[in-house]
């Protein structure tokens, strides 16, 4: 049964449910707006970090409800954020979600977003990223949808 009536917004919501429901399941966590609010927070301190044309990529290949939070309050004015250090990184994210550790939440994250987004796509950002960033996620070859 449809939920709003509309083909495509339904499909955004399963989808959104989903990834939101794989990340809890990640971080063994049964609080779905925490997931919320830490894809969230990933997916901008990611964004702000991107230069426009890659920050377009990825959000390109999200769902619709997540691409909306993705862009949700984005200025591409002075990006990407010149951040080089993981510290200042996950400060960030942290400083978003309230995530008492950072790393694994960014982590979660990352690799939820590897399992729905293609290889080449996930290859793009993590290149676009320093080297230090990288490490936040899964090793190449991880499950992909």
């Amino acid at each position: 049964m449809s939920m709003t009536g509309l083909d495509s917004f339904d499909a955004t919501l399963h989808k959104t449910n989903r990834w939101l429901t794989e990340l809890m399941q990640t971080l063994g966590w049964d609080d779905k707006h925490r997931a919320y609010l830490a894809m969230r927070a990933g997916l901008h301190t990611l964004r702000d970090r991107l230069g426009v044309h890659e920050a377009a990529k990825l959000g390109a290949q999200l769902p619709m409800l997540v691409r909306g939070f993705y862009y949700e309050g984005w200025d591409p004015n002075g990006k990407p954020l010149k951040e080089r250090h993981k510290e200042q990184f996950l400060a960030r994210f942290a400083q978003e979600c309230s995530a008492e550790d950072p790393a694994r939440v960014a982590t979660g994250v990352f690799s939820v977003l590897s399992k729905h987004v293609s290889p080449g796509e996930v290859e793009y950002v993590k290149r676009a990223l320093p080297e230090e960033l990288r490490d936040l996620w899964p090793a190449a070859g991880a499950q992909h949808e």
